[in-house]
């Protein structure tokens, strides 16, 4: 009785690891998503494939097909012109059964330089 408690809390912090380190690739993905489309020569919608494609070399494939990610331009309070990436998906579960429980959603900014 004690040894299923002992290994449901493991794999409770085991998920709780796994969530917390793709959430942070995916938003360290999209920052560098966006600073790639921020450069002069280089569309801003290329910034979600981008995104994808550092993600997928991350962590795996099927991590990177369960993200839905946008790009484009946005002006901020100041003036300046913004790449702003935004990643939407689930982290998938260590039991497969269980599913894509845990939702994810981060934004990655840069300022775009100028032409």
């Amino acid at each position: 009785m004690v040894s299923i408690l002992i290994v449901t809390l493991l794999l409770a912090v085991l998920q709780v690891a796994v969530y917390v380190h793709v959430r942070n690739v995916v938003t360290a993905s999209a920052q560098a998503g966006a600073r790639y489309a921020a450069n002069a020569d280089v569309d801003s919608a290329l910034g979600a494939a981008r995104t994808v494609e550092v993600v997928a070399r991350a962590t795996s494939t099927q991590t990177a097909n369960g993200l839905a990610c946008t790009s484009g331009e946005e002006a901020d309070p100041s003036g300046l012109t913004l790449v702003v990436v935004r990643c939407t998906g689930s982290v998938p579960a260590l039991l497969a059964s269980l599913g894509n429980l845990l939702p994810l959603e981060v934004t990655g900014r840069a300022v775009k330089e100028a032409a």
